[in-house]
């Protein structure tokens, strides 16, 4: 049964949080909600899973229209990023109550929460209250309650980002592989381009109440539509510059020129804007067509295993601010000149209106 959202809308107090919206979400796989704090990511959730009604449009589910059908006579699980408990029950009772609302047989709520007690790492907690237990672990025994009954319409909104690494990771692995076998549509929102890229299946990016594009999430990263999205699935986030192209020459306007790569060679010439996602731009030079930038670095910091600069090209009106990701640790001074390397092969090119025509 797969969940559509037609032409929906919504507007507060005259202001349009959710710009005319379409979207088919189909069960069998994560459908990804990807974009930054504010795009819209928690209203659209809220109108599908009926806590909200839209202003125009309406949502079908299983081809039926539940535009206006209340939450409570719906088959919804919902996960907040904050959690919320029954603070006078234990944790297996919490974790339990959807099933016995469902009258379900003891044995089978007894073996249902004991498995994912198990995935959620609460076995040693299932008799203690929440109050007990730490934030993570109050926000896991909350989704473990969500995903323990079988709803047709599951909605995660950003669930693990108050989890500690290890747990998230862990989680991430095993959320698609829980739902494999489900019946149901799986809507995951994130700020996380990672994030995205590890669950796969199909994700939307958001951005500012519109849907900028929807498909498989590998084809949405490596091929936007538009600027818009591929900022939106880049973070640190995507590098651009003014580019003009004169024959098989690229000209950026600090001066820095190269020989166009395969897929660019045929534009026509004219005045482009180029994108570089921060891993494509290194201190040492990578892949096939690496391409020299002196930077004034700005910042460093370690990122995990990754050093990000953040450093200003070129002069006056002409200058640009860039991120660097690269793997390991370089040493870069916040204020010194330093020669940085891009592969202009992985780069993007759009036109002046932020459509894609080159990748």
């Amino acid at each position: 049964m797969s969940l559509e959202v037609r032409g929906v809308t919504k507007r507060v107090d005259g202001e349009t949080h959710i710009h005319p919206t379409d979207l088919t979400l189909e069960p069998g796989a994560f459908n990804v909600l990807l974009g930054t704090t504010g795009a819209g990511k928690t209203t659209l959730m809220q109108i599908m899973a009926g806590l909200e009604r839209p202003t125009a449009g309406t949502v079908w589910f299983g081809g039926t229209d539940v535009t206006g059908v209340a939450v409570q006579t719906r088959n919804v699980s919902l996960v907040h990023q904050q959690f919320i408990n029954y603070p006078n029950l234990t944790v297996f009772e919490n974790i339990a109550s959807p099933l016995r609302v469902a009258r379900r047989p003891k044995a089978e709520i007894r073996d249902r929460v004991e498995r994912m007690a198990a995935l959620m790492k609460l076995t040693p907690m299932l008799g203690r209250r929440p109050a007990a237990l730490s934030g993570g672990q109050q926000q896991r025994c909350a989704m473990a309650r969500a995903l323990v009954k079988d709803a047709s319409l599951v909605l995660l909104d950003e669930p693990l980002a108050n989890l500690d690494f290890k747990l998230r990771e862990e989680l991430r692995d095993e959320l698609p592989r829980l739902f494999a076998d489900r019946d149901c549509v799986v809507v995951y929102a994130t700020t996380e381009p990672t994030e995205a890229l590890l669950l796969g299946g199909t994700t939307a990016t958001l951005f500012e109440g519109r849907v900028a594009q929807v498909g498989p999430t590998g084809t949405v990263y490596r091929q936007p539509d538009t600027l818009t999205s591929a900022q939106v699935f880049s973070e640190p986030p995507m590098n651009t510059a003014a580019v003009t192209k004169r024959g098989e020459t690229f000209e950026m306007s600090d001066g820095t020129t190269w020989t166009a790569p395969e897929a660019a060679r045929g534009l026509p010439d004219g005045a482009y804007v180029f994108g570089i996602r921060p891993h494509h731009v290194t201190p040492h030079p990578t892949g096939a067509h690496p391409v020299a930038l002196d930077g004034l670095v700005l910042l460093t910091e370690l990122s995990g295993s990754d050093t990000v600069v953040h450093f200003r090209h070129g002069e006056g009106e002409a200058a640009e601010t860039w991120v660097s990701q690269a793997h390991g640790i370089h040493a870069l001074r916040v204020g010194q000149v330093a020669r940085l390397h891009m592969d202009v092969a992985q780069g993007l090119f759009f036109d002046r209106a932020g459509a894609r025509i080159a990748a």
